[in-house]
């Protein structure tokens, strides 16, 4: 199909290729959980739309750039956009892969909601608080933690709605979030809460369920770098750089591992075709991380950050801020768990920094704030706003 250059902000290209190389990579999880042929045709679908956008990037790049200058700023940007479309490309090889009948091993897919940030689907019941209302009027994400990615309206689909989108009774919601966030997402659904699986008895571990727990740590890590990667360019530290590069240098002895333990499963598992999906995957989080050290590698290489990109970050779907705990606010000596950071304000805490320490990346629920704690945190503005609220000690 051919493409025409259309004339068009360079910023907001990027904005559009961060976003959709993110849902891309949440669609493409949410096929695999729910076996849905359907989201998996999706994220084709939006590889398409990327195409055009990374053609207007390069063009846009190569008309913008008249001084040495000026073309080293845009060599750092289409680093960025060339990252955004690995991603995209790596998450359409695995829409492809189920379209074609892959299988998946019902480990991994039982395995999936114990990642850090989990997809959950819900049906809207009738005359419940999501009824009627757009995602924008019930604070959806402020109050439960959970970003809806797509709205399933008989037999079509809504992908990526925004706040001004309207919900009714048996609309069935693919919301991504922390599992924290489930109860009282299905609670605004008005559906009763399911009882929890029965945890695996201990001392049945096998090679498949060692592979299927290192994926999702894969899966974890590979999501990290990313928030981290645009982190470092976003606030020009160069720490928080490094540590992108020192995790996608371990993704590649997680995937080594990975690997081994597969091949062990395959000698016990007679239907190997389960067990192929689950080697795409790897090579899916691999490339995932790998994007993201491209992305610092823009900081580190000291390529010129232009200030435009502050904008590309703050104005996409999924913003990142920098915060820190003042003396007797709401936040300081209560740990995240207690603060129920997730749920009360739908911003997902990357990083936390106390004093001359280093960077604690992926802090657990346990850890506990104090005043003078700087906080690296993702999700959406009206999430910010409450979480700057609770860091200040504001009346909430």
């Amino acid at each position: 199909m051919e493409v025409e250059y259309q004339p068009t902000s360079l910023k907001d290209v990027l904005i559009e290729m961060k976003d959709i190389s993110e849902l891309m990579v949440d669609l493409a999880y949410s096929a695999i959980l729910f076996e849905s042929r359907d989201i998996a045709g999706e994220v084709g679908n939006l590889e398409e739309i990327m195409n055009r956008h990374v053609y207007q990037a390069r063009i846009s790049a190569m008309l913008g750039a008249r001084r040495v200058e000026e073309a080293e700023s845009m060599s750092g940007l289409l680093q960025i956009a060339e990252s955004a479309e690995r991603i995209s490309n790596s998450a359409s090889e695995v829409a492809k892969l189920i379209l074609k009948g892959a299988k998946f091993p019902q480990k991994l897919r039982d395995a999936l909601p114990a990642a850090e940030e989990v997809t959950a689907r819900v049906e809207v019941q009738n005359g419940s608080v999501l009824d009627g209302q757009t995602l924008g009027e019930v604070k959806l994400q402020s109050r439960s933690g959970m970003r809806v990615i797509a709205i399933r309206r008989g037999n079509g689909w809504i992908y990526d709605p925004d706040k001004y989108s309207r919900v009714a009774a048996g609309d069935i919601l693919l919301a991504k979030g922390l599992e924290a966030g489930i109860p009282p997402f299905r609670i605004m659904a008005g559906v009763v809460q399911e009882a929890k699986r029965e945890a695996a008895k201990a001392g049945c571990v096998d090679d498949l369920d060692r592979a299927v727990a290192l994926m999702i740590e894969m899966k974890n890590l590979s999501e990290l770098a990313v928030g981290l990667a645009y982190t470092s360019l976003l606030f020009t530290n160069e720490d928080v750089a490094q540590q992108v590069v020192a995790l996608d240098e371990k993704m590649e002895d997680m995937r080594y591992q990975f690997d081994l333990w597969v091949l062990e499963a395959a000698k016990r598992i007679e239907n190997v075709e389960y067990l192929r999906g689950l080697l795409y995957l790897s090579s899916f989080a691999e490339t995932i991380s790998g994007a993201a050290s491209a992305i610092a590698e823009v900081l580190l290489r000291d390529i010129e950050v232009p200030p435009v990109f502050r904008m590309i970050v703050r104005e996409s779907d999924e913003i990142i801020t920098h915060l820190t705990v003042e003396e007797g606010s709401a936040l300081s000596g209560r740990s995240l768990k207690e603060a129920s950071l997730a749920t009360v304000t739908g911003m997902v805490v990357l990083a936390v920094k106390r004093g001359g320490e280093r960077w604690k990346y992926r802090p657990g629920r346990d850890e506990r704030l104090h005043a003078g704690d700087r906080i690296i945190a993702k999700g959406r503005r009206d999430g910010e706003e409450r979480l700057a609220s609770l860091c200040s000690g504001e009346n909430t």
